[in-house]
């Protein structure tokens, strides 16, 4: 889940902060904000400044975090970088669900024609059972 230089500038510093970067590294790697905190060996207070961008860490902090959050200290700072993939788009997630929904309705067309198949053959079996009984 990281991007290179070529890609949208979505975290850059022109749309995201440092807190909204961290964010979405943290929530990227499934974390808590107490769980970054418990790892970071900080107070939960400290993450949520860093967070909210009423403070910034340290610099041998922000190593840490960029190491646990499998991204770059350059892309944490100015988004640029190896970091977190930017959010789909509402038409990148329509057309997702619409290829789902699609997939699901074969399915169901597939195991409409599968039951009436087993219907079938459930009744030959049956007439050959009588006549061999």
């Amino acid at each position: 889940m990281t991007q290179t230089d070529d890609s949208t500038d979505w975290y850059s510093g022109d749309h995201a902060t440092f807190g909204d970067r961290l964010t979405a590294a943290r929530e990227a790697q499934d974390l808590t904000q107490a769980q970054l905190a418990r790892r970071l060996g900080v107070k939960l207070k400290t993450i949520e400044a860093w967070e909210n961008d009423s403070s910034e860490p340290r610099a041998n902090k922000l190593q840490m975090v960029a190491g646990l959050l499998n991204v770059s200290i350059r892309w944490m700072l100015t988004g640029e970088g190896e970091g977190v993939q930017e959010p789909a788009s509402a038409e990148e997630i329509a057309a997702d669900a619409k290829d789902v929904l699609a997939d699901l309705q074969a399915m169901r067309s597939q195991m409409t024609q599968l039951a009436t198949r087993m219907g079938r053959a459930e009744k030959r079996l049956r007439v050959i059972l009588r006549e061999t009984l």
